[in-house]
C-alpha cells in the first residue's frame, strides 16, 4: 500500500466542524487503500495567542526554550482533536508529538532545523492499518530539548516525513486553492499556476510568498518530493511542485516581504542571541525576517550604536526561470516601479528591490502588471 502524506494549516481545523470536515477527508483517502500520515498546524490564531501570552508575562522578551515548550502546545491539541474526530467516524488513528516521531532536529529554539528522522512507530502504527496523526512545526533536539520549526514549520514536517517515509506525495492543504502569481489580497488579476519547480517554488517563498515555507521546498527538493498545494475544501487541481514542472509563465510570480529589517554592521552573536539569523546578504547590508523574532524591541535596543537598522523597508521581488541572465528584465522592472529602489538584488531566478514599505504593495502592483498582466 502506497504512502501519502496531507498536511491541514490552521485555517483547515480551526473550528471542530472544520477538524470533522478534515476527519472525513482524511477517512476518503484511507478507504481508497493508501496508508495515510496527517500533519496537523495549531487550531486558527491559536499559535498567535500563545504568543501574546508569553510576550505579555516576560516583558516582550520570551525565553526561547520556555517558548518552544509553550508553542508546541497548539499543534497537540490538534493532533488529539483530529484522532478523536476520526475514531468517532470509525476509523483507527492514533496521534504522536514530534518527539514521538522520531523527528530530529538541531538544537536552536523557535527556529531547529530538521537533521534527523527515524519514524519508528510510525511505520509500526501504520502496519496495523491505523491513520497516523503527527504534530507539525516541532521535533526534539539530540539534547532531549523540545524544539519548534519557525513559522510555517508544519510544511517541513509534512515534507520530511515525506521524504523519509517514502511517500508517493506530500499534499499541503490549507484555505487556498493552489500557488497564485501573487497575492489575491493585493493584486486583482492574479493567476493560479499549475506546476512549479523546486526552484521557482523555494525563490518565491524566500522572497515572502506565505503559500508553502522555503525550508520545506528546500528539503522537497533535495529528496525529490513532489508537492501537491491544494484547498482543504474546494475541488480543484491545485499547483503542483516538482522537480520537472512544464511552466504556464516564464515568469513565476511578485512577492512581498514586508516584515523585515535591513540592517548593517551587525555582530552575528548579537543576532543569533535574538534568533534573528540573516537570511541573506546585499551588498553591505543584511536582510532579516521578523517572523521568527519575539523579542523585538530587545534586539533593537542590542542594535543600537553597534549597526545601523532601517525598519521602513520591504522587499519586492519577480520570480522567473532565468530573469536575472540578462539586463532587460531589470530594466523593465526599475521603470515599472516608478521610484529609485534602496537595494537591488538580481540572482539566477529573482530580481528583488527594498522599497519603502508603504509604497511596497503598489509597487507589487505594477511590478504584476509588467511581468503577468501583459505577457
Amino acid at each position: 500500500m502506497g504512502i501519502i502524506v496531507q498536511k491541514y494549516g490552521g485555517s483547515s481545523v480551526a473550528s471542530v466542524e472544520k477538524i470533522q470536515r478534515v476527519a472525513g477527508r482524511v477517512a476518503q483517502a484511507r478507504a481508497s487503500g493508501k496508508q495515510v500520515v496527517v500533519v496537523v498546524s495549531a487550531m486558527g490564531d491559536t499559535t498567535d495567542e500563545l504568543l501574546a501570552l508569553a510576550q505579555k508575562v516576560s516583558g516582550g522578551n520570551p525565553h526561547r526554550r520556555e517558548l518552544d515548550m509553550l508553542l508546541t502546545a497548539g499543534e497537540r491539541i490538534s493532533m488529539a482533536l483530529l484522532g478523536l474526530a476520526l475514531q468517532a467516524q470509525g476509523v483507527e488513528a492514533v496521534s504522536f508529538t514530534g518527539s514521538q516521531s522520531g523527528i530530529i532536529t538541531d538544537g536552536a529554539h523557535t527556529n531547529a532545523r530538521i537533521v534527523e528522522i527515524r519514524p519508528v512507530r510510525i511505520l509500526e502504527e501504520l502496519s496495523k492499518g491505523r491513520v497516523v496523526i503527527v504534530a507539525g512545526y516541532q521535533g526534539v533536539s539530540r539534547e532531549k530539548e523540545i524544539t519548534t520549526l519557525g513559522r510555517g514549520g508544519s510544511d517541513t514536517t509534512a515534507v520530511a516525513l515525506a521524504a523519509a517515509l517514502e511517500a508517493e506525495v506530500c499534499e499541503i492543504c490549507s484555505d487556498v486553492d493552489g500557488v497564485y502569481t501573487a497575492d489575491p489580497r493585493i493584486v486583482a488579476k492574479t493567476r493560479r499556476l499549475a506546476e512549479l519547480s523546486h526552484e521557482e517554488m523555494q525563490e518565491l517563498a524566500l522572497a515572502g510568498a506565505k503559500v508553502l515555507n522555503a525550508q520545506a521546498v528546500e528539503f522537497a527538493r533535495d529528496r525529490g518530493i513532489t508537492i501537491h498545494a491544494q484547498s482543504t475544501f474546494a475541488p480543484g487541481p491545485g499547483t503542483r511542485v516538482s522537480r520537472s514542472a512544464s511552466r504556464e509563465l516564464r515568469i513565476s510570480g511578485i512577492a512581498l516581504d514586508a516584515e523585515i529589517l535591513v540592517v548593517r554592521g551587525a555582530p552575528l552573536e548579537v543576532l543569533a542571541r535574538h534568533g534573528a539569523w540573516p537570511r541573506e546578504a546585499w551588498d553591505d547590508h543584511c536582510i532579516i525576517s521578523l517572523e521568527n523574532v519575539h523579542g523585538l524591541p530587545v534586539l533593537l535596543k542590542d542594535l543600537r550604536g553597534v549597526a545601523e537598522v532601517q525598519q521602513d523597508l520591504a522587499q519586492v521581488a519577480v520570480v522567473g526561470t532565468g530573469i536575472g541572465a540578462s539586463k532587460e528584465p531589470l530594466d523593465r522592472a526599475l521603470r515599472a516601479l516608478e521610484l529609485p529602489p534602496r537595494g537591488v538584488l538580481v540572482s539566477p531566478l529573482r530580481i528583488a528591490f527594498l522599497v519603502p514599505r508603504d509604497a511596497a504593495k503598489d509597487c507589487v502592483r505594477r511590478l504584476h502588471a509588467e511581468f503577468i498582466e501583459r505577457s
